[in-house]
C-alpha cells in the first residue's frame, strides 16, 4: 500500500479533493486535511480525534505511532507495510466524518 492507494480510496468520499498540506499530497474535506502524505515514504497522517488516536497507538503501535512533532495533536501517523487494505477505507470515513458537513453524515 502507498499513497495512491489512500487517496483512491480518500476520493471516493462525499466533498473529498486531493491538495496539498505542507507541500506533501494530502486529501481535504471542506477545505480541511482529512489526510496527507507522511515526511517519508513509509507512512502517511490521519486527523483523528485525540482519544482515538491514543487507543490505536496503545492497541497496534506497529501500525499507529506518533514523532515527538504529533503529539498532542488530533492525528496519528500509519504505516503503509501494516496497515490490512481492508482497514484502510474505514479510517478514512472516520476521519471524514470530522469534517463533513452535518447533512452529509445522515446520508
Amino acid at each position: 500500500m502507498d499513497w495512491d492507494d489512500v487517496a483512491k480510496a480518500g476520493l471516493e468520499l462525499r466533498g473529498a479533493e486531493a491538495s496539498t498540506a505542507y507541500g506533501r499530497p494530502a486529501l481535504k474535506v471542506r477545505g480541511k486535511v482529512i489526510a496527507c502524505h507522511g515526511k517519508a515514504d513509509d507512512h502517511f497522517v490521519l486527523m483523528l480525534d485525540l482519544e482515538r488516536v491514543a487507543l490505536l497507538m496503545e492497541m497496534e503501535p506497529d501500525i499507529f505511532f506518533q514523532t515527538p512533532h504529533y503529539v498532542g495533536w488530533p492525528c496519528v501517523l500509519l504505516r503503509y507495510d501494516r496497515l490490512a487494505r481492508h482497514d484502510l477505507a474505514p479510517l478514512l470515513r472516520e476521519a471524514w466524518a470530522r469534517r463533513a458537513a452535518k447533512a452529509w453524515l445522515a446520508d
